[in-house]
């Protein structure tokens, strides 16, 4: 059932993104292409799907153009890959099996190409169909987990401040529930939003997002050391030679891999009012500790 899922979640969202991205010929083609050439690499689109499922969950069937939330937030997620991967940050050639955004089209279009992916996720957050006060709330809580207090950009650049140090475990905590979590968390709960949830359903899609937003980033930086970079389709061993903070740099991978496993159990918990319509989110929930890439 869940392979199901993560299909039919992808062609919705790349259904999505088809529509709602310029075509590779318009004009200007240059932006446009290097848009598109990350965009479509072939990523799971697990915050989509993440996003859909508790609108679903919320609403007891998928809501109407969720979809198009859903792209707004691939496109957010791409966006900060495409960044990420620069020569002034990570430094990477590799992305989702494909070579990165700067190392085709170079740095000056790439980094605009994330700005450009930015600009058009915010439109098309504006123009959901839902209520304006559900729209305001879902730009909100978006901006807020990209942004810069314990938000993804924030976890960024706590992340470069910490290379080649020693951090303790509230640094590392911060940079991964910040650069990671927070973006996982708004998603789950931007669908609970669009899905007209009460505050209570909010509460608990709150709980559930950080905390499997946590485990996420842990079995990512165990990934990290234990694949290759073709079973990963993305440089591994990366966090490794830039001395980065990590779990299994401060814990081990079997410790990492057990606080992971508690993460994700708090996050089932977090959904047990919902009954069996919860069945699919608790079971994208098991897939992030237990995937291999």
């Amino acid at each position: 059932m869940l392979k199901d899922t993560l299909e039919a979640g992808r062609e919705l969202t790349d259904a999505a993104l088809e529509r709602l991205l310029p075509p590779a010929t318009q004009h200007p083609v240059s932006i446009h292409r290097a848009m598109r050439h990350s965009v479509f690499a072939g990523g799971k689109r697990l915050r989509p799907i993440l996003c859909m499922e508790a609108g679903k969950m919320v609403a007891g069937s998928l809501p109407t153009g969720i979809e198009e939330l859903g792209g707004a937030l691939e496109m957010l997620h791409t966006y900060s890959l495409i960044h990420d991967d620069l020569p002034a940050l990570d430094n990477d050639d590799l992305r989702r099996g494909r070579p990165t955004c700067h190392k085709v089209f170079g740095e000056a279009i790439a980094i605009l190409a994330g700005d450009a992916l930015q600009t058009k996720a915010y439109e098309t957050l504006a123009r959901l169909r839902c209520p304006a006060e559900a729209r305001v709330r879902i730009i909100e809580e978006i901006a807020r987990g990209t942004g810069t207090v314990d938000g993804m950009i924030g976890g960024q650049v706590v992340d470069l401040e910490a290379e080649h140090t020693k951090p303790d475990l509230s640094t590392l905590e911060y940079i991964h529930r910040s650069k990671t979590a927070a973006l996982i968390t708004a998603s789950v709960v931007s669908g609970g939003l669009y899905a007209k949830g009460s505050d209570d359903a909010v509460d608990k899609l709150t709980t559930f997002g950080k905390s499997i937003g946590l485990a996420f980033q842990i079995v990512d930086d165990v990934l990290d050391v234990t694949q290759s970079s073709e079973q990963l389709g993305k440089t591994a061993g990366k966090d490794t030679a830039a001395e980065k903070a990590t779990y299994p740099a401060l814990f081990g991978i079997n410790e990492s891999l057990k606080q992971a496993d508690t993460l994700v159990e708090k996050a089932l918990g977090s959904l047990e009012g919902f009954g069996s319509r919860a069945d699919t989110l608790k079971a994208l929930a098991r897939f992030l500790v237990e995937r291999k890439k």
